[in-house]
């Protein structure tokens, strides 16, 4: 072989590596933005789920009071929202008070957060008192 036909193999070698690592790195780039892209979609979609559970969850708390075997009169039950749902004055709407309830709503798999257990804790325990404050 001569040294030219040499050169010009070569020379088409390097220009086939060469147009193989460019076809590689845009194929790569098209597969990572093709990932990249499913990734967000499912990321998209778990938010809007979640999302939608949250405001169902939040519409359900407030219209708890008129379910079935609620435990009070919805007329004796006052929103909070945090750290407990409600809290009902039982007897209220007769202007008798027998019993303070301290209601947290739950749908589904929920479960008590850290705050919520030691709220039932302390009223477990007792742990509750009448303050009255008086403006000076």
């Amino acid at each position: 072989m001569s040294i030219s036909l040499i050169a010009v193999l070569s020379f088409s070698a390097l220009i086939l590596v060469m147009a193989g690592v460019a076809v590689g790195v845009k194929l790569g780039k098209a597969i990572a933005s093709s990932k990249a892209q499913s990734k967000l979609d499912l990321e998209r979609s778990d938010a809007v789920k979640r999302s939608r559970a949250v405001i169902g969850g939040q519409v359900l708390e407030q219209v708890a009071p008129y379910l079935p075997d609620f435990p009070c009169h919805p007329q004796d039950v006052r929103f909070l929202g945090k750290p407990v749902d409600f809290v009902a004055f039982s007897g209220s709407n007769e202007n008798n008070i027998d019993e303070i309830v301290f209601i947290e709503v739950k749908s589904g798999d929920s479960a008590l957060s850290a705050a919520e257990r030691s709220i039932r804790q302390a009223i477990i325990d007792g742990r509750v008192r009448w303050v009255e404050y008086r403006i000076p």
